[in-house]
Order: structure tokens, then C-alpha cells, then sequence
């Protein structure tokens, strides 16, 4: 179904890794760029982490007829909680450190550009990931791009706020280089379709990007009902070194240890001691024990009818 909308509230997060370098101006552009298509827009600004699934509740109980998100992974994961089991539309300026969605979608980094795309884009409703673990601050989260427990888990976690509001992208391979040098790869137990396996790291991808230039989840299917899993079983330091070239060429599924399937829903356990930690699009989601599910018919995205990288 194609977009039809006259009416969008535009959330916007002042503080996403691009916005904070956008020219003064460059948001009510984006509003004259959606009057041209014939959208009328309301800009809302967040006003802290947590403040924007209000927001899209907001709109729903308003009856607005669309949601469009300016911000990164993590504002966009806050309002698709907002948003998640109702009929709102939802559509994206890609503003934050590493758009993995934006990515997913082929959309411009030009946010003007992005939003000349609406008009012309089509309603698609697909399915949200949902994971319960321990310890979330927020509760269970839907996600949209991607999960994962182990230590991409410590490193979102662990990465300095102010060195990422700073340097962006950087202050996530500066983390990786930390908790690779210190982390204990600590195991735990992953059961899917009543098989059980042990691992260190899992990563539930609802699409193939994952961060920056790397693809790991190649087999995803944002429009499909399950996960693609990446499941890697060993707990050798050196080996995951190793499988870091692998990893940037897109070719870690040559990688000894690392087990690809699919699945519509699996629990982690832990079994050693050491905590570990899990991350939904890249934010910080609580630690193990956890429950991943599929939850299907959740969300409606706008998607360009050409996307364009």
C-alpha cells in the first residue's frame, strides 16, 4: 500500500550522533521538504533516554496518521516500543552514530533527501523481535534490527557516552578493543526447538547489518516471521582474533566455531559465574537469563519504493 499521509509527528533526538552537527535550520527544511509532498509535520524533541516511546504513544492516542523518527538506532528502537501491536506507520531520517536500520532500508544519510522519499514510499507490516532478560531497566524490548548476548552485550554496555557522543562510530571499536583484551568469554546455554548448545556469543539478527560496514546475520529477512541466529561456540581469545578479518570481509560463516540458523524463538541461560550482558539495537537490555521470541504482524514501516544507498 502506498503512503497516503497528511498528517506525521516527526520525533526528533537534539542529541543523535549527526544531529548534534546539523546546521541550524536543517529540521524545519525537513518540514518544508514533507509540506511540498503534502504532509503536515509537528516536531517534538526527546528530552532524555526513555522519553520517546511516550512520544509515539502520544501520536497513536492523538490519531495521527504517521510517525517519523530523526535519530539513531536507539531513538528509533524507543519509539517502535512505543508504537509495537498498533496500525501506526512509522518512517525514518536516518540522524544517529551508526543507523543500522537506515542502512537496511538503502536510505540516504541526507535527512531532507530521506524525507522527500515518504510520499513515494509503501506500507509493509513485519514483525518485531522481543526479548525478556534479567535486569532491564525498561522491561521486555521489542527490536527492530538486531539483538545479542556475550560480549557485543559488555561492549554496548560498557562503552564511554562521552567518548561516543564525541567520536561517534570510534568509541564502539575502542569498547571492541577493550573487552577483547579483558573479556572472559564467559559460556552459556542456548535452547532452540528443544536443542540445547553452548556458546559465548549470540547475535539475532533481524537484518543482515549489524554496525558500520560489518554484516554478520547475512540470511535475515526483515520481512520474514523468524531470526537469523549466529551462535559462536568457542571461548579462545586468540580465535575470535582470528575471525575479526573474517568478520570485515562479510565471510565469518568460514569461521570454524560460528553456527548459522534460523529460528522463531530461543532461551539463553548463563552457566558460568560472570555476568552476560545483552543488547537490542544497540542499547543496553539487561543480562542473562533472557527470552527471545518473534512477534509477528507488529509494526508498520514505510519503505522506499527505490531505496538508495
Amino acid at each position: 500500500m502506498a503512503v497516503e499521509v497528511r498528517d506525521a509527528l516527526v520525533i526528533f533526538n537534539p542529541m543523535a550522533g549527526r544531529a548534534r552537527g546539523f546546521r541550524s535550520g536543517a529540521l524545519d527544511r525537513v518540514r518544508k521538504v514533507l509540506e511540498h509532498h503534502g504532509i503536515e509535520s509537528e516536531l517534538v524533541p526527546t528530552d532524555g533516554p526513555g522519553s520517546a516511546p511516550e512520544l509515539a504513544r502520544r501520536a497513536v492516542r492523538e490519531r495521527r496518521e504517521m510517525v517519523i523518527v530523526c535519530g539513531g538506532d536507539g531513538t528509533l528502537n524507543e519509539v517502535v516500543n512505543g508504537l509495537a501491536g498498533s496500525a501506526m506507520p512509522l518512517a525514518l531520517l536516518p540522524a544517529g552514530t551508526a543507523n543500522v536500520f537506515a542502512k537496511e532500508l538503502g536510505l540516504p544519510w541526507n535527512i531532507e533527501h530521506a524525507a522527500s522519499l515518504i510520499r513515494g514510499s509503501h506500507l509493509r507490516r513485519i514483525a518485531l523481535g522481543h526479548v525478556t532478560a534479567h535486569g532491564s531497566e525498561g522491561g521486555a524490548r521489542h527490536f527492530l534490527s538486531l539483538a545479542g548476548a556475550g560480549p557485543d552485550g559488555a561492549m554496548v554496555r560498557g562503552v564511554n557516552p562521552t567518548l561516543k557522543k564525541h567520536t561517534g562510530q570510534m568509541a564502539f571499536w575502542l569498547e571492541g578493543v577493550r573487552q577483547m583484551a579483558s573479556y572472559g568469554f564467559p559460556r552459556f546455554r542456548v535452547t532452540l526447538d528443544g536443542h540445547t548448545s553452548d556458546a559465548t556469543l549470540m547475535v539475532v539478527g533481524r537484518t543482515k547489518h549489524y554496525g558500520g560496514p560489518i554484516q554478520i546475520t547475512t540470511g535475515a529477512d526483515l520481512y520474514g516471521n523468524d531470526f537469523e541466529l549466529m551462535v559462536c561456540t568457542t571461548n579462545n581469545r586468540w580465535k575470535y582474533l582470528s575471525y575479526i578479518p573474517l568478520l570485515l570481509a562479510g565471510q565469518l560463516r568460514r569461521a570454524r566455531h560460528a553456527h548459522f540458523v534460523r529460528a522463531v524463538a530461543m532461551r539463553c541461560e548463563p552457566i558460568d559465574d560472570e555476568p552476560i550482558w545483552v543488547q537490542v539495537d544497540g542499547e543496553p537490555a539487561g543480562r542473562l537469563p533472557a527470552d527471545f521470541r518473534i512477534v509477528e504482524d507488529a509494526l508498520t514501516l514505510a519503505v522506499p519504493e527505490k531505496p538508495r544507498k
